[in-house]
């Protein structure tokens, strides 16, 4: 009698390992491609995007409606994954709550002017670089200066937001140079039009976006001092959704949509360089 227990124990033991094992399996495939599965069902991309980023994704006060390059490109690979019927839906977020976002499903994408960086790749996945941005100084048009090597000097007070890199990165190049810090990219630009500082600096694509309307005075230098490749975010894990994602970048990119729309946001903005933005790697 023992031995048959011990023998349909055993049996039941074995068979809840390998019920456990099942369930994980179904588990771990379901979880790699969860995203891809919930918009092709629903014929839907929810992309999560910023409403105050001019150039890249902003919101039109006149038509409530988001427009800039981001936004162009993400309704172009809408439709590559999830065909001509295919829809995004945009949810703003903000640079805090993005990974956020993602991680409880809120979105499916973020496309947001994120650089990809070694210490969020730990925490989410990211798609082929589709723009590469650069740290660069706004500067009155007239101004001498041309690159961050001619700020080395005390006397050239530069302003920059807290919480940046800012100082780290210009002082290996302008030792010298005196960084102010202020709370908001507008209290910088303030700083710099009321001439508290000679410079502000910050990724091209947000200084560019701040002084669009003021194109006419102040001016981008030339080239960028870093590298910052933007890359899509999405849930750490969806696999099969960022190789679809990576798929339809590469298929916009040879037919030409990518250029197109470089080219429609991004002609006659000074400082910006559309041969450097469209690369995919770091040089």
């Amino acid at each position: 009698m023992a031995r048959k227990l011990t023998k349909l124990l055993a049996f039941f033991a074995a068979l809840l390992v390998a019920l456990s094992l099942t369930a994980c399996s179904k588990t771990g495939k379901e979880t790699s491609s969860a995203t891809y599965d919930r918009v092709k069902k629903s014929r839907t991309i929810t992309w999560g995007m910023r409403a105050d980023t001019r150039l890249f994704s902003m919101m039109d006060t006149k038509t409530g409606k988001a427009k800039g390059f981001e936004v162009d490109l993400a309704r172009a690979i809408t439709k590559k994954i999830l065909g001509p019927k295919g829809k995004m839906k945009i949810e703003y977020i903000s640079e805090k709550s993005r990974i956020m976002d993602l991680k409880i499903d809120n979105v499916d994408a973020v496309m947001a002017t994120m650089t990809n960086t070694p210490e969020r790749q730990k925490i989410i996945n990211f798609s082929d670089t589709y723009f590469m941005a650069g740290e660069n100084f706004i500067v009155p048009k007239k101004s001498k200066f041309k690159t961050v090597k001619d700020f080395n000097s005390s006397k050239y007070v530069i302003a920059a937001v807290k919480g940046s890199t800012a100082e780290a990165d210009v002082h290996k190049y302008a030792p010298k140079a005196r960084i102010i810090f202020y709370d908001d990219y507008g209290s910088c630009y303030n700083a710099l039009k009321a001439g508290k500082a000679v410079a502000m600096i910050s990724d091209n694509t947000v200084l560019a976006g701040l002084m669009y309307a003021d194109r006419d005075k102040y001016r981008l230098l030339d080239k960028n001092f870093t590298q910052e490749p933007y890359a899509i975010g999405i849930k750490k894990g969806q696999t099969k959704f960022t190789e679809a994602v990576n798929q339809a970048l590469k298929e916009i990119r040879e037919d030409g949509t990518y250029n197109r729309l470089m080219k429609k946001w991004f002609t006659g903005i000074s400082g910006f360089s559309i041969k450097d933005a469209t690369k995919t790697k770091l040089d």
